[in-house]
């Protein structure tokens, strides 16, 4: 079973690893970073690089693509050769997924129109454009589609994959391999939850990242 993850300039470290950590380990997988050039590809703060070791040449027929986000998601969001590997290999993936704004290049390359699908909650207002309808779910099946929301979501959305795949007890075993019991100092997880002023400052902060306002 082969797991392609999509590498991109300014992508988002978490959005790669969280489902890398989770996918990584279900029997039979074998994990294949991939970009449009093989080499080195820094994440969105510059600070840290992981190495696509295929080009999408390489890698034709994945059982499973990962689209990570970042503020890099920008910049493939016109069809281009991005998006026709994107719709090749989606049309022999037996689950095609997303973490954050991934999603949004997923929609971009027509694979989520008329599908429910999450993103980064800053970028949920994007995803009717794109003929996708939007929900607040932190991992959403529609299909053999899966999309994650923000961020940390990739880890979730990695398991709830691993059990549909393996079934409970190899995800269960996954999750207690990693130690994935979160217990966080804040309840500010979500702008549901957080602070009003912690969310408004988030908005004004991060908004141009993920969107290109600014």
């Amino acid at each position: 079973m082969q797991i392609a993850i999509l590498l991109y300039d300014r992508f988002t470290t978490l959005d790669a690893v969280g489902p890398y950590e989770t996918l990584s380990r279900l029997p039979g997988a074998e994990t294949v970073f991939v970009a449009e050039r093989t080499g080195t590809y820094r994440n969105d703060t510059g600070s840290l690089g992981l190495v696509a070791d295929a080009a999408l040449a390489d890698v034709t027929a994945p059982d499973i693509l990962v689209v990570p986000g970042g503020p890099g998601q920008l910049a493939h969001m016109e069809d281009g050769a991005l998006h026709a590997w994107i719709r090749a290999v989606d049309a022999r993936t037996t689950w095609t997924t997303s973490v954050c704004t991934g999603s949004l290049i997923l929609a971009a390359a027509g694979l989520l129109k008329g599908r429910r699908a999450t993103s980064h909650w800053l970028a949920l207002d994007q995803l009717p454009a794109l003929g996708a309808e939007p929900t607040g779910e932190r991992v959403v099946f529609d299909g053999k589609y899966v999309t994650a929301a923000g961020v940390s979501s990739g880890i979730d959305m990695g398991l709830a994959l691993a059990g549909r795949i393996a079934g409970d007890t190899v995800a269960q075993a996954i999750q207690l391999g990693i130690e994935y019991d979160p217990q966080p100092p804040y309840d500010a997880g979500s702008p549901d939850k957080a602070p009003a002023e912690i969310t408004a400052m988030m908005r004004e902060n991060s908004r141009h990242m993920l969107t290109g306002e600014k």
